[in-house]
């Protein structure tokens, strides 16, 4: 898949939006913070070639967070020129965890469980609130 615009490969990646019902009874959903980037996000990464996206977004959430997810509905998609000018698509689903725990590794050295309203204002990027909107808006 190519940008109509440069005929830029588009970057395809997927994640996920990773929730659980926290001790106040009120939904919680897991961030990653990114030293490279100093950014907090959705766990997410880039397409193995060939790789179907569900499949990616079930093998970089937990590549990132240690955690072997459930997959549920497809949440939202987002799209932006990435950090070397590339179109980079990213498609996201809703995860509920299996099993696992989250050891620092080399792409995220930090994970928070937050509400929505918690995780909205720690978001480094304004892309990742139509995420949460999704999440929000009743996709559980």
């Amino acid at each position: 898949m190519a940008d109509a615009l440069t005929s830029t490969p588009v970057v395809r990646a997927a994640g996920g939006v990773i929730w659980q019902v926290g001790v106040t009874g009120e939904p919680e959903v897991l961030l990653v913070h990114r030293p490279k980037y100093d950014d907090w996000t959705f766990p997410k990464g880039k397409n193995d070639p060939g790789e179907d996206d569900a499949d990616c977004a079930v093998r970089e959430v937990e590549e990132e967070t240690g955690l072997r997810c459930t997959l549920g509905p497809e949440l939202a998609s987002t799209s932006y020129v990435d950090r070397k000018g590339r179109p980079k698509a990213v498609r996201y689903w809703l995860m509920t965890v299996e099993d696992g725990s989250f050891s620092p590794n080399d792409e995220v050295d930090e994970v928070r469980w937050l509400t929505p309203q918690q995780a909205r204002w720690l978001l480094s990027y304004d892309r990742d609130h139509d995420v949460l909107d999704a999440f929000l808006a009743g996709a559980r």
